[in-house]
C-alpha cells in the first residue's frame, strides 16, 4: 500500500487496511483534518511521513464541533481537491468517512468533555466546540490506533486540549505539534481564509501584526506586551477583537502580570464575516 493512496470511507475498511500494515511491522501516523486543505495541512502531512512508515490523513467536517449550522453548511468541502494534493506527498490511506458512519446514531450521547479550559477564549466564544473536537478526535485514536498524531500550532488551545485529553486518559500516541505556517504578509494560513474579501485582506493582516507587537514588548513586561498588541487591533477599525490574552503554555490560564518566562500570546477576531484566530510564542523578561 506504500506509495498507493486508497481513500477509505468505512471504519471496518480502514481496520482491516491499518491491521495488514501494523502485521507488517509499520508504524502509523494520522493527520486529522476537517479537509479544504492549504500548506498549513500539508506541513502537517510532512512531518507526519518523518514519523512514521504509514500516513493517514482523516478529511471529515465534523459536524459536533461547529455551533452554528450556518457556518457548518459554509464550511468548504473540496474531498477531490484534497486527495491529489495528498497522493503527492506520499500519503498512503484517506479516511473520509460520512456524518452517518462517524455518528450512525444521530449526535454522540457520549462526549469527552474538555473541562474549565475548554470553557476559556475560544470555548467561550464557541460554547461546545472543544467537547465536540475531542470527541471526534478520540474517536479517531479508537478507529486508528496511530503511534503518532499530528496537529497544528496554530489552533494552539485545540492542541493543549488534545495533549490533555490523551495523558488524562492514557492514550498510547504520541501528540506532535508544527509551527504555524504563514503567507509571506505574515497571515496564518487557514481554510477561512479564502472567505475573506479581498478589501479584507490588510484588516486580516492586524493579528499578526498585533501578535508581533507583543513580541516585540515581551521584554517590558505582560502588560507592556498586552498594551503593544492592543494598540494595533485598535488602530484598525475594520477588525472586530473577540479576545487577546497572554497564557502559561503549560496550563493555558491567563499569566499574571508578574509572570517570566515562556508564555503563549493569542487572539482571535472578526474581519468582516470571517473569524480568525493567530498565536506566538513570547519570552516575557
Amino acid at each position: 500500500m506504500e506509495g498507493v493512496l486508497t481513500t477509505l470511507t468505512r471504519i471496518r475498511e480502514l481496520r482491516e487496511a491499518l491491521d495488514a500494515e501494523r502485521a507488517a511491522g509499520k508504524t502509523i501516523a494520522l493527520v486529522p483534518t476537517m479537509g479544504a486543505l492549504h500548506e498549513g495541512h500539508l506541513a502537517l502531512v510532512r512531518e507526519a511521513a518523518e514519523r512514521a512508515d504509514i500516513v493517514v490523513a482523516s478529511v471529515f467536517v465534523n459536524p459536533m464541533q461547529f455551533g452554528e449550522a450556518s457556518d457548518l453548511e459554509a464550511y468548504p468541502r473540496t474531498l477531490d481537491a484534497d486527495v491529489a494534493q495528498l497522493e503527492e506527498l506520499g500519503v498512503s490511506l484517506v479516511f473520509a468517512p460520512t456524518v452517518d458512519e462517524m455518528y450512525p446514531d444521530g449526535k454522540s450521547e457520549t462526549v469527552v468533555q474538555a473541562g474549565a479550559v475548554g470553557f476559556l477564549y475560544e470555548g467561550r466564544s464557541r460554547p461546545g466546540h472543544f467537547d465536540g473536537v475531542l470527541t471526534v478526535v478520540s474517536k479517531l485514536f479508537h478507529i486508528v490506533h496511530p503511534d503518532v498524531a499530528v496537529f497544528g500550532e496554530k489552533d494552539a488551545q485545540q492542541l493543549f486540549l488534545v495533549k490533555r485529553m490523551v495523558r488524562d486518559l492514557n492514550m498510547p500516541v504520541e501528540i506532535v505539534g508544527v509551527p504555524t505556517e504563514r503567507e509571506d504578509s505574515g497571515l496564518a494560513l487557514s481554510s477561512r481564509n479564502g472567505r475573506i474579501e479581498p478589501s479584507r485582506k490588510a484588516d486580516a493582516l492586524v493579528l499578526s501584526q498585533a501578535l508581533r507587537a507583543a513580541s516585540r514588548s515581551a521584554d517590558q513586561g505582560v502588560e507592556a506586551m498586552l498594551s503593544a498588541a492592543q494598540g494595533v487591533v485598535q488602530s484598525d477599525s475594520g477588525v472586530s477583537l473577540d479576545y487577546l490574552a497572554a497564557v502559561d503554555p503549560e496550563t493555558f490560564r491567563a499569566i499574571p502580570d508578574n509572570h517570566r518566562g515562556p508564555a503563549r500570546v493569542i487572539i482571535a477576531a472578526r474581519v468582516g464575516d470571517v473569524r480568525l484566530i493567530d498565536n506566538t510564542m513570547v519570552s516575557v523578561d
